[in-house]
């Protein structure tokens, strides 16, 4: 055996750290830190077995000890701080994030979490260094469940967090990573109903223009490792064997970029999709599309490396294709240095928890916060002002799925009674204080425990959807005396009930009810239930097992059959407990808002805007016992509520451990706010389009085409000081506009601005956004402090995509240069003249046009032309759909016209406004919507340019048409 065998068969083990180290004498070429990155990567890559190779396709990799390659893990949460690994520094939520509008902060926090992850994997190696982070889906409809996830509906200001964010976590060395950041969810996710079966309708103009943009911008900034897609369709092809990979994500760097599958995805090609017939079919495709590492059954690879094995053995697959995602994979772990430990500059962090990051994340919660409106000069808050605190997050820290567990917490009421004194805070949490009493006349009783004060999440967990419910607290009983509970509505009927010890009531795998839980959490709520009228009282049911209580001999737990019917007996109702303090005190603060785990989280979108109705009630309440009421909004997404009759407005995220420290520094004026909202805040639900509309043009969405008038628009926020813009200058110069313009500080506390620079195009020949946000600076001011704020613009900002050449074009014309406090707050304006190049006229005659390449549409949607790619039309089911095709070229005119179509209906040609000129009509066919058949009409079109309309009817899927003389 030779030298190089005999290490191949010898590994060492490093440290705690399992990387596995050779004799320094003779290091294979792998190791050989001097060679070229990709030159390593291809040796290690040679000396792997298929079958090795293969163990590296799932997101748990085993190790190879005869070449001293340790086991690796793909995807560690770090949305907001390292999450589900025990306790870790919690930034405010993403939307938070994004609402500071501030790229330096956002990278600053990025760093922090990226040290804590390699802090927190020196004591731990179940933390992965491959990040499962930032998300860049855009914020296009508030009723998303991960609202919280995302950082803004517009791509500009996603990208720039995004970008900063991943910097963070990347870090400065040229060579070695600190962590490698994966962005989520490729692509248009913005739905939690039937996110696995449901296909969002991208149009390629809303692709090019909105969805990709976002991750392209992040992408080409250099400092992401890879990207995850998402559980849905895009024109009717799982995001899991999207061809966009291929055609656009690997075309934007010269990294290898890894591509990790969302949880069970794989198996939902054929399980709930049914795209594919076997998950061999499935998981070739997969990974033929670009999917490198797959998360599928939790720890258990066996499932995936059978399937991979049964794709080669059919000839799905081949070894070089299993090389391919092997080479991306393993090029993270080289980046990552993995194989160069003992030089790694990241391998010894211990930066966990330190004063630094307990400030960063201070500053963070205040700089999120948005001041939306101060009648009055009601804020900030005077010096001695006496406070009433209420409302149901007055006295919460809450966490979301992907939050880390808490090292220390401040609330709302927390915060304020350190700043103004607690002698000077009375506090009213708005809850209905009760007792149920069952039809026997007891009443459910709360036993003592003596218990471990447990903290769900604390220990960490791979997968924390496995977190058990506690079974070592006695289950509540039916007593003569009974246990006054706290009656927590979140709306929707939904609620939570809490044990005068803070513990909610919670059904464990027993079926027991007991008072266990810190907190309502967990993949599967079980702290949530509904009070349901039946006959003379309520039934209490369980929403998670969807089965009412019922009191046993050996305590409440869920019922097999009837439950029990329960008199609601209210001891003091929240309305009366927040009047109670609110007309003792100066000012009453209303803290509302959700629970991240509550209506409206992953897997489940929410209905409405509107504010839940008992916490509107706690507000009229508040305000008719103290017209100087603040409502503090602490949520994850927005809300429409009536804040006619509320003299001052706030909103901001959960905002992490110091969200209470940071609301009252902003109360008090120790802070002037600063945040930004990061997405349009809308009056009423009929503002909104469906939550499965992706049409952001047509569907006139966004801050970008919304023609209606907001709550509150796009960039919108207050301060305790004023500014004002003058000087604005423009000029184009080698392919940039070279923007500039003054911010003067012109009140009388120092404060930050957020300078925001806006473009329009002002004769556009297609739909074009009302503004779109094409640069930001957060600048900070003392008072009479004047700065000059520079912009650089790229031409490439003011292109659109031009669906008749297939590419993006800057239109010749006058574009409006807008700058301003937000979307709609501009302050100075000029109107600048670009060269461009003109609209040409589709070459109709010249080989066709593709049907989804139309300008407008109406009652139709994009479908897959054939499983690998491409793209069709059909109407949408039982109506009648119509694509319009401007500025067609018909030459010296047509005799003909040819379409490429599948299943049955027919398909109306017209010439603008014209009457029907030919049908053609499909008939039905046993074959699959994929078998495409060409049917052609013969039709007398005039020389010149037409509009051309195509009416659809029936289930036809059109490919494409032409024309012939």
């Amino acid at each position: 055996m030779s030298i190089e065998a005999l290490q191949e068969h010898s590994p060492l083990t490093s440290r705690g750290s399992h990387v596995f180290a050779h004799t320094p004498h003779t290091p294979l070429p792998f190791r050989d830190r001097q060679l070229p990155l990709t030159k390593r990567v291809d040796d290690l890559l040679s000396r792997l077995t298929l079958d090795e190779k293969i163990g590296f396709l799932h997101q748990f990799a085993p190790a190879v000890e005869r070449l001293g390659v340790a086991a690796f893990r793909t995807g560690q949460e770090a949305l907001h701080g390292v999450a589900w690994m025990g306790s870790a520094t919690v930034f405010p939520q993403a939307v938070g994030l994004g609402a500071t509008w501030n790229t330096d902060l956002v990278r600053r926090v990025g760093e922090a979490v990226s040290n804590e992850v390699r802090a927190m994997r020196a004591r731990d190696d179940r933390v992965g260094l491959n990040v499962w982070s930032p998300t860049v889906n855009l914020l296009r409809h508030p009723l998303w469940g991960r609202n919280e996830e995302g950082y803004s509906e517009d791509p500009k200001l996603t990208s720039a967090i995004a970008t900063a964010y991943t910097h963070g976590l990347r870090g400065d060395h040229p060579t070695y990573w600190r962590t490698a950041p994966v962005l989520k969810h490729w692509l248009a996710h913005n739905n939690e109903t039937g996110r696995d079966v449901t296909s969002s309708s991208v149009r390629p103009r809303v692709l090019h223009e909105y969805d990709l943009r976002a991750f392209r911008e992040t992408v080409e900034a250099g400092a992401v490792a890879g990207v995850m897609p998402a559980y849905n369709l895009v024109n009717g092809r799982p995001n899991h064997v999207s061809p966009y990979l291929r055609e656009h994500l690997r075309t934007w760097t010269d990294e290898d970029l890894l591509v990790c599958s969302d949880a069970g995805a794989p198996s939902n090609l054929v399980d709930s999709e049914h795209y594919f017939d076997t998950h061999e079919e499935a998981t070739a495709a997969a990974l033929l599309a670009g999917v490198d590492s797959f998360t599928d059954h939790g720890t258990d690879s066996s499932k995936i490396t059978a399937r991979v094995r049964g794709a080669l053995e059919r000839g799905l697959l081949t070894e070089s294709d299993v090389d391919a995602a092997v080479r991306r994979h393993l090029s993270v772990r080289f980046r990552l240095g993995e194989f160069d430990p003992e030089y790694d500059p990241h391998a010894l962090t211990t930066a966990f928890d330190t004063p630094d990051h307990r400030a960063l994340a201070q500053e963070a919660a205040e700089q999120a916060v948005v001041l939306l409106k101060n009648s009055g000069g009601l804020l900030p808050l005077a010096p001695g002002t006496r406070l009433a605190v209420v409302g149901l997050l007055a006295d919460e820290c809450k966490l979301d799925w992907y939050s880390g567990t808490l090292l220390r917490r401040c609330t709302p009421l927390a915060g304020l009674s350190e700043r103004f004194g607690s002698e000077r805070v009375r506090f009213a949490e708005g809850v209905d204080r009760i007792l149920l009493k069952t039809s026997a006349g007891a009443f459910l009783h709360v036993p003592e425990a003596d218990a471990d004060d447990e903290v769900r999440g604390a220990e960490g967990a791979l997968d924390p959807a496995l977190l058990a419910g506690r079974t070592d607290l006695p289950p509540l009983t039916a007593e003569a005396t009974g246990t006054e509970l706290s009656l927590i509505d979140w709306g929707e009927g939904v609620l939570t009930l809490r044990a005068p010890d803070g513990r909610y009531l919670s059904v464990a795998e027993d079926g027991h009810v007991r008072a266990s839980a810190d907190q309502p959490g967990g993949w599967f709520v079980q702290e949530t239930f509904r009070l349901e009228p039946h006959e003379n009282g309520h039934l209490l049911r369980h929403i998670g097992t969807g089965r009412p209580l019922s009191v046993a001999a050996d305590g409440l737990k869920v019922a097999d059959g009837n439950g029990e019917i329960f008199e609601v007996v209210v001891v003091e109702s929240g309305e009366d407990a927040v009047n109670r303090v609110a007309s003792q005190a100066d000012v009453v603060v209303v803290v509302a808002g959700n629970d991240p785990h509550i209506n409206g989280r992953e897997t489940e979108d929410r209905t409405t805007l509107a504010l839940p109705a008992h916490q509107e009630r706690l507000l009229r309440a508040a305000r008719t016992a103290n017209p100087n009421t603040v409502l503090a909004l602490v949520s994850a997404y927005p809300y429409a509520v009536d804040h006619a009759e509320v003299p001052a407005l706030l909103w901001t995220a959960h905002g992490g451990q110091a969200a209470g420290s940071a609301l009252a520094r902003i109360l008090a004026g120790d802070v002037s706010p600063a945040g930004r909202l990061p997405q349009t805040w809308y009056a009423d639900d009929s503002d909104l389009p469906g939550l499965l509309d992706y049409d952001v043009i047509g569907g006139r969405q966004t801050y970008l085409y919304f023609e209606g008038a907001p709550l509150f628009p796009f960039g919108h926020g207050l301060s305790y000081a004023s500014f004002s813009y003058e000087g604005l200058t423009t000029r184009v110069e080698d392919g940039t506009l070279h923007v500039s313009f003054t911010v003067a500080n012109t009140g009388d506390v120092i404060a930050d601005e957020v300078a925001q620079l806006y473009t329009r195009a002002v004769e556009p020949s297609v739909p074009r956004p009302r503004r779109e946000l094409a640069a930001h600076r957060r600048v900070t001011l003392a008072p009479g402090e004047v700065t000059e704020i520079a912009f650089r613009v790229p031409m490439s900002a003011f292109a659109f995509w031009d669906v008749a050449q297939g590419r993006h074009r800057v239109a010749p014309g006058l574009y409006e240069i807008l700058v301003g406090a937000s979307s709609e707050d501009i302050r100075l304006a000029r109107t600048v003249g670009l060269d461009g190049e003109p609209s040409v006229p589709r070459p109709v005659m010249v080989g066709g046009l593709d049907a989804v390449d139309f300008d407008e549409q109406s009652d139709t949607e994009i479908v897959d032309r054939a499983k690998t790619s491409g793209d069709s039309v059909t109407p949408v089911t039982g109506l009648r759909g119509e694509l319009v095709f401007r500025d067609c070229d018909f030459g010296e005119g047509a005799a003909g016209i040819t379409v490429e179509a599948a299943g049955e209906g027919t398909v109306e040609l017209s010439l603008g406004d014209g009457p029907v000129l030919a049908v053609l009509t499909l008939s039905p066919v046993a074959a699959g919507p994929y078998d495409y058949a060409t049917v052609s009409a013969p039709v007398v079109v005039a020389a010149g340019v037409h509009d051309v309309r195509l009416g659809l009817c029936g289930p036809v899927r059109l490919a494409r048409f032409a024309f012939a003389v």
